[in-house]
């Protein structure tokens, strides 16, 4: 019986591998500047590892775009430097604070702002400046429920605005990328994995990831439902409840002011795949930024973000 699980998880995984591959390869087909968003969290680090495998032995044909709101933890960004670094890639960084020097946004202001909201002007931006055609993503059905509706080919309008009620059909794998001037899609090729999926791919793969998705101790703090990790955007207030060395992790990564860890002692591949299994709350269930409104998530993808 075990035998007949692995032989199942083996092939499942390959499927889905070939899947996102070919659509991979068939976005660098159809489109002429196509880029891959990296925030150096594991669906962006398992994307830039199967286009490897796409293009083989060739470099990348199209560059890592990172949207990096200036508040972004410091292993991330060790990490993404390293992996770029590894993989001989060409990264391309748009700023936040460059959008807010410049007034194309305003900072929130208070003891819970964060910049992750700004992030969608920033990317529209970099993908105009760039005239990039396509943005790879890592996005999946079972994150959140806006995401659920998405197509792997998303076409977004000349504004970078996401239209739910009117997608183009995908029948027999056949991705339809025609567009008019100034519109572009975001490409999710990870579309039919779950977490699970990602987990048990990136042990078979034996892909390094940032020490953040490990337990380790670290100060953290209660802020409405999530638990973040203390720091110098991330300051308790009055009335809150800070935690000294508290073991845990993190199941999603993202700009420090939103992004909530878990209680956890899983330090090892095995133990994280043990966990995940037994979970009741999705990974975007730790984001704080999704907790704004019912509608959050889907809010922001109709004004262009990832």
């Amino acid at each position: 019986m075990e035998e007949e699980r692995n032989s199942y998880r083996v092939n499942h995984l390959a499927q889905l591998e070939s899947e996102a591959i070919y659509i991979l390869r068939e976005t660098a087909a159809q489109f002429e500047r196509p880029a891959l968003l990296f925030s150096g969290g594991k669906d962006s680090i398992v994307m830039a590892h199967l286009a490897r495998k796409a293009f083989y032995p060739a470099r990348l044909p199209f560059p890592l775009l990172h949207v990096d709101t200036g508040h972004n933890f410091p292993e991330t960004l060790e990490y993404r430097d390293s992996f770029v670094e590894e993989i001989r890639a060409d990264l391309k960084v748009a700023l936040v604070q460059d959008s807010i020097d410049q007034g194309r946004v305003q900072e929130e202001k208070g003891p819970y702002a964060s910049r992750n909201a700004l992030q969608t002007v920033t990317l529209l931006d970099a993908i105009e400046d760039g005239q990039y055609d396509a943005c790879l993503g890592g996005g999946r059905r079972d994150e959140e429920k806006a995401r659920a509706k998405e197509r792997f080919f998303s076409h977004r309008d000349d504004f970078g605005q996401w239209d739910p009620k009117n997608q183009r059909p995908e029948l027999w794998n056949i991705f339809n990328g025609r567009k008019h001037h100034g519109e572009h899609f975001r490409v999710f090729p990870l579309s039919n994995w779950t977490e699970m999926d990602v987990w048990q791919y990136i042990k078979a793969e034996n892909i390094p990831l940032p020490s953040l998705y490990f337990s380790h101790q670290r100060d953290v703090v209660h802020r409405q439902g999530a638990m973040l990790a203390i720091s110098d955007v991330v300051i308790p207030q009055e009335g809150e409840e800070v935690e000294k060395n508290a073991t845990v992790r993190f199941r999603t990564i993202g700009d420090m002011t939103c992004t909530g860890a878990v209680y956890s002692d899983a330090s090892d591949m095995e133990a994280i795949i043990q966990e995940v299994a037994t979970a009741r709350q999705t990974e975007r269930g730790t984001r704080a930024d999704d907790k704004r409104s019912e509608t959050a998530m889907e809010d922001r993808k109709k004004e262009g973000y990832f």
